[in-house]
């Protein structure tokens, strides 16, 4: 028996999976996220720990012989956030999060102060990753930065809490701008530019690795094993990749949750930072994988359902497909940059918009936008991904928003891919972290790696795919056309 343990942005899931790739049961817990101010992001990690005691009760409640019986724990978790802790490891402030906005002046900073930024971490400096945020709080926050003793991501918080030990690895540390992600190893470089040193790093693993093991307090407590490894797990999209069994080179999916991401498994260091595309180490040694990011996916429909009256995103996205095809090239566009945005645009402060209101507009018209909008973003991000061979022709669709049938189709006909639901696709976080931890305690690539049986596939219709590019070269003339200066820029 398998736990995976997911730290989502808005829930932790715990995922129980047998040696026979049956899940045995799941839990969740919500989590809610502070926003003080504009451009900020934050939750508190001891709501993490609260949902994490809450599941893993659940858990002793509803399965004692199946916990009895755990073998591993992996971990898997949101990426780019930061947790500061004192000298007794206490949290300094709330951790920033990442889509937390408000260290642009510092993303710029670091790139005058680093010219080979790029070279070293594949990737721009961006708001969303975790060095820019410690700058900010080195200039904003200076007696919190002289207090910092050590800097951990959200998911090797929870490690800590649960082992006692301070441990990352590398598909998450990728996403922090401290490492050198082709040797996979922190750069002192990037370390020396924010003023932070190896010392207040978490050690490395790869995640498929031991990384420590639960403390003994907690096994009596959950009734587990006197003694339960914990993998050194994934940041939530390598996990989900893992969850899904994509793992070889050329494979990946789009994933549809708070954030969008399309994502593509390599072989090879493959970085392309002049597009915002991210590069960023596999969960398994000596492999890598490029993956481009949204910030408002799903969290665009959420934010939709609740501006126009609708109960659930399921009755938004239930309207919007009642318009006929004619009514959906009526339709306004809809630029989904709730959040600011990455790629392919790396900019904080891109703002949201619909355009081309006009008075027989309905509510279902604003709807179909938002859901077509959000597929223009993800097509904008898989035009930086690099070239494959054989070229990509399909991806898998993972995240609560592949739920929707509709929606589904629609992002097939927009990216003009065939799109595969697999069972189990909204668990690909918590499933890849189960799955880590079997390989951590002796379980083979081949056996564990496997592609869950497809529920549907979504090919695309060439007809609807012509028309929705005639609208997505509309949509890509707004975001230059609109595009608001930087608030937070000195007058």
């Amino acid at each position: 028996m398998y736990l995976g343990l997911d730290l989502g942005t808005s829930e932790l899931k715990a995922l129980l999976l047998s040696d026979q790739h049956h899940v045995i049961a799941t839990a969740r817990s919500p989590l809610s996220v502070q926003r003080p101010h504009p451009f900020w992001s934050e939750q508190h990690p001891a709501d993490w720990w609260q949902a994490l005691e809450a599941v893993m009760d659940q858990l002793q409640s509803e399965q004692p012989q199946a916990l009895a019986q755990l073998r591993g724990v992996g971990l898997s978790g949101q990426m780019h956030g930061a947790i500061l802790l004192g000298a007794d490891n206490e949290v300094l402030r709330p951790a920033m999060l990442w889509n937390d906005g408000r260290s642009g002046a510092q993303c710029e900073q670091l790139t005058r102060d680093v010219p080979n930024l790029a070279a070293i971490t594949g990737n721009l400096a961006m708001p969303g990753f975790t060095a820019p945020k410690l700058q900010w709080v080195r200039e904003h926050e200076p007696r919190v930065f002289e207090k910092t003793r050590r800097v951990l991501l959200p998911k090797d918080w929870l490690r800590l809490m649960l082992t006692g030990e301070a441990v990352s690895e590398m598909s998450d540390a990728a996403g922090t701008l401290w490492l050198d992600v082709g040797r996979r190893d922190w750069s002192d470089t990037m370390l020396q530019a924010t003023g932070l040193s190896r010392a207040q790093m978490p050690r490395l693993v790869e995640g498929s690795d031991v990384s420590a093991h639960l403390l003994p307090a907690l096994c009596q407590r959950w009734g587990l094993p006197a003694s339960v490894p914990v993998a050194g797990g994934a940041g939530d999209n390598a996990a989900s990749a893992m969850g899904m069994g994509l793992v070889r080179p050329g494979q990946g999916f789009v994933s549809l949750g708070t954030s969008g991401v399309v994502f593509v498994s390599g072989a090879a260091f493959e970085p392309n930072p002049a597009q915002a595309l991210h590069a960023f180490c596999h969960a398994l040694s000596d492999r890598w994988h490029v993956m481009s990011v949204m910030l408002s996916a799903a969290s665009a429909v959420t934010w939709a359902s609740q501006m126009l009256g609708f109960d659930h995103e399921a009755d938004l996205l239930a309207a919007a497909a009642t318009l006929s095809p004619e009514a959906q090239q009526q339709a306004p566009l809809f630029l989904p940059y709730l959040s600011g945005e990455r790629s392919p645009h790396n900019n904080p402060h891109a703002s949201g918009a619909w355009t081309g209101l006009r008075a027989q507009h309905r509510r279902e018209h604003l709807a179909y936008a938002v859901a077509e909008g959000v597929g223009f973003g993800l097509l904008d991000g898989l035009r930086t991904i690099p070239t494959t061979e054989p070229p990509l022709t399909s991806l898998s669709l993972v995240g609560g928003g592949s739920r929707s049938a509709w929606w589904a189709q629609l992002l097939a006909d927009t990216l003009g891919l065939t799109l595969t639901v697999h069972q189990d696709s909204d668990s690909g976080g918590a499933m890849g972290a189960a799955r880590l931890a079997w390989l951590a305690t002796g379980g083979e690539l081949e056996q564990v790696c496997t592609t869950p049986p497809v529920l549907r596939s979504f090919a695309p219709d060439a007809a609807k795919h012509a028309t929705l590019q005639a609208r997505y070269r509309q949509f890509k003339r707004l975001y230059p056309a609109l595009l608001a200066p930087d608030p937070t820029a000195s007058v």
